[in-house]
């Protein structure tokens, strides 16, 4: 088992709040790390796609609540929303006989907005946290490499070589589109999804344009925005929103930038089975600035709000991280091993003040490029951001 850094706040959670809800895509790790926490306390565990557990939850209140003393740990919770109400009641009653905290672990294939479409709402009751893929601080830091190009899914990254890891994330992708994804909303033609998902990934990193991906898929911009927001509720998509405060009379680019998730998935949608391929295709820049932009965001301290700035002036940072403390960051993205910086980002530095400048690129040795900046590798910054945690 790798060690999650999510671990501790997870054990942390637990000793706070009644309910936490592990949320995170298929296969991302969350069973095993439930599991461990499992090992440290009376628990129990039910698989809610196991018909033989389901049938144990056919009178859920009263097989719930006579594991009032464990913790109950409930797997692909979002297959059973009906199930959110039992446990509202059982945590409001238990909080009046003192069972404050560690009853339920939720564990959920969706974002918090999907399952409160989906059930009875936990308001109050339940943490939430979410568990991402393998990154640059839970992987070994000399496998970042491989970790870029085969993505952070454990059964992709470990696998035995490159051909068996696509065809796991060829599998993944398929079983999502065919299986999971149906089970969340309206049903959604799967070719149609499919090729939406693939000219994101072609995108990576660039400006969301609705109007082009809608006439490229002939439908219209309300269905391309339906299909986004389920693939950003499934925590496979992510929008990055272009900074918008104290803009003054620069003009700044107001539609965000759009990433596949993992990157490993980005080089399966668009058959980049090895490093050599991913290095001849024009998506590899744009597919290691999400990758930074995703390690960096997994451990980031709560509260963090990212974004990015452009401006029409052609000012720009790709990463902007406002840390609690009003501490603002700015983090542009390099892959190669001598990064130089653009005109771009010192405009930008100068519009914003940031706190800190930094620029994440390819080597492993940290440096000052200039009075203000910094080089240095992602696992180094990476293991800042966590111990602000």
């Amino acid at each position: 088992m790798f060690a999650r850094h999510l671990l501790k706040p997870l054990r942390e959670a637990l000793e706070l709040s009644p309910a936490v809800g592990l949320l995170g895509p298929r296969q991302v790790g969350k069973t095993t790390l439930a599991l461990k926490v499992a090992e440290e306390r009376p628990s129990i565990y039910l698989d809610l796609e196991t018909p033989s557990d389901r049938a144990k939850l056919a009178d859920a209140e009263t097989y719930l609540g006579s594991h009032e003393d464990q913790l109950v740990i409930l797997d692909e919770v979002h297959r059973a929303p009906e199930l959110f109400q039992t446990l509202r009641g059982l945590i409001d009653r238990g909080r009046r006989r003192g069972k404050t905290h560690g009853r339920f672990l939720l564990l959920g294939s969706a974002s918090v907005d999907l399952l409160h479409q989906s059930g009875e709402s936990l308001a109050g009751r339940v943490t939430y946290l979410e568990l991402a893929p393998l990154d640059a601080i839970d992987a070994p830091e000399d496998a970042g490499t491989t970790l870029w190009a085969r993505g952070g899914f454990p059964p992709s990254f470990l696998a035995p070589s490159d051909a068996m890891s696509l065809r796991w994330r060829l599998d993944f992708i398929r079983t999502y589109l065919e299986r999971d994804i149906p089970q969340f909303g309206p049903r959604v033609p799967a070719e149609t999804l499919r090729r939406l998902w693939t000219m994101l990934a072609h995108n990576q990193s660039e400006l969301l344009n609705a109007a082009t991906l809608a006439r490229a898929l002939s439908v219209d911009g309300k269905t391309i925005a339906r299909y986004l927001d389920l693939l950003v509720d499934l925590l496979l998509v992510r929008r990055l929103p272009p900074w918008h405060a104290n803009a003054g009379k620069r003009r700044l680019v107001k539609s965000p930038k759009v990433y596949v998730r993992d990157s490993g998935l980005v080089h399966a949608l668009l058959r980049l089975p090895t490093l050599e391929d991913i290095l001849g295709h024009p998506v590899a820049g744009g597919s290691w600035e999400g990758f930074v932009i995703e390690s960096l965001l997994a451990v980031a301290p709560a509260g963090t709000e990212a974004s990015f700035y452009r401006s029409s002036a052609g000012a720009e940072i790709d990463l902007l991280l406002a840390l609690p403390g009003q501490k603002l960051w700015a983090i542009e993205i390099k892959r190669n091993a001598a990064p130089k910086l653009e005109r771009g980002f010192h405009n930008a530095c100068a519009d914003l003040s940031p706190t800190n400048c930094f620029v994440v690129y390819g080597g492993s040795e940290r440096y000052q490029m200039n009075r203000t900046t910094t080089a240095t590798s992602l696992h180094a910054l990476a293991a800042d951001l966590l111990a602000m945690g």
